[in-house]
């Protein structure tokens, strides 16, 4: 079994800042450090929309959980606010990317631009190492270059989400849950009494709780109402309340009857949705395309005489790897040559790229038109 806390006399040599969630993986992460004798610095990044008390969020119940772990262990609990950064820089990103009818991904930037960003500039910057509950693992090849690796538990795992890292964020990035199972994190919550040992897991966009996303994208763009036209025929089919509230490839939620209908593809410039009739349209799968400015984690691929590599990659938060050829197409582009046809490519997703073997992550890339 592969395990991220490799040398525990190295680690305990180290200064270690873990970030406590509130949630179950962060928790048995301080559990797993401190009975290997290390006694890690605890935070609390605290970015909740507090501004919208009417928005059910959970921050308050999370500090409550983090703090109540913190103490069990004696270790102190310092809250860092985030909250301005986390509203200019993530928000300003995911707003221009979907008022640019793009589908952008908010987590990925979330562990760039905070946890291990405006944290580390505020705090993280005095530690060596910064922990976190994150199901993922490192490992240090024979140059000495860390990779970042995915975790034994494939439902779980979210090297997806920590491809975005710059290579000196993924240096000081320790994952002490990262070779566990998750039933094996809520075993070890359970048997040691852990006061969140049955907390549910959080879903959805790090920050929201339980904040619907579409409210969230409403409070800065408002509507936009449009046409919804059928994409074979040409037909007026109905009317949307804002491009920015789908996504390609989206079938539940358009509001239309008669269906199946497929969210095909959007008209920015004169804001039409297009859509099609069916339980599996040609138009919304897609074998091969386009991504670009590519965040090598360690290293780039090496690519071959044809200008190729053999690759896995996956293109949304699951389980599933495809097989693939990437194409250096010069210019800083890449070309995503897909052994299977995937349902729902939208420009502004992040490809992930993994090794044939989808162990090492070699990091993401933002999907083209």
């Amino acid at each position: 079994m592969r395990n991220t806390v490799h040398h525990t006399d190295i680690l305990q040599d180290k200064r270690i800042a873990l970030l406590l969630s509130g949630g179950v993986d962060s928790a048995v992460a301080v559990h797993l450090l401190f009975e290997r004798g290390i006694r890690p610095d605890c935070f609390y990044i605290k970015i909740g929309p507090e501004e919208k008390e009417e928005w059910d969020c959970t921050s308050e119940e999370d500090m409550e959980m983090a703090t109540a772990v913190a103490s069990r262990y004696g270790l102190r609990l310092e809250v860092v606010d985030c909250h301005k950064e986390y509203w200019s820089e993530v928000t300003r990103y995911t707003m221009e990317k979907v008022r640019a009818g793009l589908t952008p991904n908010p987590d990925v930037m979330c562990n760039r631009l905070i946890k291990f960003g405006a944290f580390d500039a505020k705090r993280g910057h005095d530690y060596d190492l910064i922990a976190t509950g994150h199901y993922a693992t490192t490992e240090v090849d024979e140059q000495g270059r860390k990779w970042l690796c995915t975790a034994p538990d494939p439902v779980k795992d979210q090297t997806d989400f920590l491809a975005g890292l710059f290579p000196w964020q993924l240096e000081k990035a320790l994952f002490p849950v990262g070779h566990l199972m998750k039933e094996e994190v809520r075993h070890i919550a359970e048997r040691e009494k852990l006061v969140n040992a049955h907390r549910k897991d959080s879903q959805g966009i790090c920050f929201l709780g339980k904040i619907n996303y579409n409210d969230y994208i409403r409070m800065y763009l408002g509507e936009r109402p449009g046409d919804v036209i059928e994409l074979e025929t040409g037909r007026k089919i109905g009317e949307h309340r804002g491009l920015w509230f789908h996504t390609i490839g989206q079938r539940k939620g358009l509001g239309l009857g008669g269906g199946p209908w497929f969210a095909i593809k959007k008209d920015m410039a004169h804001n039409i949705l297009y859509v099609s009739k069916g339980y599996n349209p040609e138009d919304v799968y897609r074998s091969e395309f386009a991504v670009s400015d590519m965040n090598w984690l360690t290293a780039p691929l090496s690519f071959g005489a044809d200008g190729t590599a053999d690759i896995t990659f996956k293109i949304r938060h699951t389980s599933d790897y495809f097989r693939a050829k990437m194409e250096d197409a010069g210019n800083g582009t890449y070309v995503i040559h897909s052994e299977t046809k995937l349902h729902g490519v939208a420009a502004g997703q992040f490809c992930v790229v993994y090794d044939t073997a989808h162990h090492r992550c070699y990091g993401a890339a933002e999907i083209k038109e």
